[in-house]
């Protein structure tokens, strides 16, 4: 089977990819390396440096005669993972965020239903909280309107899988769009105060990324029976989510008796998160096992 993965460079494409690797698949990853980096890249991987948010990408869609090699080819499934993630650089940079995001997901989705290639796209949880409270939010939520679009209109077969603050290997520790965990724990390895906005009384549900890739995977591998399309995954939306949540103060915690700074609450936050929907359990089998108190504890451990 032959996988392409957008965002194969990045935090959750890189494990994703490591899964589909360990189980036989033939994968090509795209990334233009934004937030991904090459030092993620995995033995027997494919991987292309390309820009597929760019509004041009169409265009080279159709002249064959700057065609790049992976549209040459016929993918099995398509996992588009690729994003530019975090609320507060969408805040300060809109137009960047909705242009990558946006654009990304219109440019390959119409790669797949000129391919009738299936299509599982990330989605995000913030869209339960407001559409309009953050440019991502809306651009995320802009990418599964269009899967539901090229699903009811062109027939393609697409599913959803909407993240609830991913966390684990590969997450990005430092600059603009670091994860809260990936800051916490390289604070603590360079002896700094862990760094708390607002209260800290933000409750997020926090899902490893072990959890992440094995609902992903499994809805791609449901998506599809052989010689046909799974037409009770076909068009669904998944929420991938541990069901449980934590306040940043709890999170800080778990670290020990460790040094801790409340700095001002940003704009955009929401105050809680928490996945409740049992689609995935129901039709996937998939349940999230992971849990993020055990994680730092074992980091902590090993420092």
């Amino acid at each position: 089977m032959k996988i392409l993965v957008s965002g194969g460079a990045g935090f959750v494409g890189t494990n994703l990819i490591k899964k589909l690797l360990k189980e036989g698949y033939e994968v090509t990853s795209l990334d233009n390396y934004s937030t991904g980096f090459k030092e993620n890249h995995q033995k027997g991987c494919h991987y292309i440096e390309y820009d597929i948010s760019s509004p041009h990408t169409h265009g080279i869609y159709v002249d064959h005669n700057t065609y790049p090699s992976w549209r040459d080819e016929e993918y099995d499934i398509i996992y588009h993972m690729a994003a530019l993630a975090r609320i507060q650089p969408s805040l300060e940079n809109p137009h960047q965020t909705i242009l990558n995001n946006f654009y990304s997901t219109l440019n390959l989705i119409d790669f797949a239903r000129k391919n009738n290639t299936p299509f599982v796209y990330a989605g995000s949880s913030s869209k339960h909280h407001g559409l309009w409270g953050s440019p991502y939010a809306w651009s995320k939520f802009g990418g599964e309107q269009l899967c539901e679009l090229y699903n009811k209109v062109y027939g393609l077969p697409t599913a959803i899988c909407r993240f609830y603050n991913v966390y684990g290997p590969h997450q990005l520790e430092g600059g603009e769009y670091a994860t809260v965990l990936g800051i916490f724990m390289k604070q603590y390895r360079e002896n700094k105060p862990l760094t708390i906005t607002g209260d800290g009384e933000q409750r997020r549900d926090f899902t490893h990324i072990d959890d992440i890739v094995n609902g992903v995977e499994k809805c791609g591998r449901s998506l599809l029976i052989p010689n046909e399309y799974n037409s009770e995954i076909s068009g669904k939306i998944f929420e991938l989510g541990r069901g449980v949540n934590h306040s940043i103060n709890e999170l800080a915690s778990y670290f020990g008796d460790y040094p801790i700074e409340h700095i001002p609450a940003r704009n955009g936050e929401y105050d809680v998160t928490l996945c409740d929907d049992d689609l995935a359990h129901r039709l996937l089998g998939w349940t999230a096992k992971e849990n993020i108190d055990d994680y730092i504890k074992d980091f902590v451990n090993n420092q």
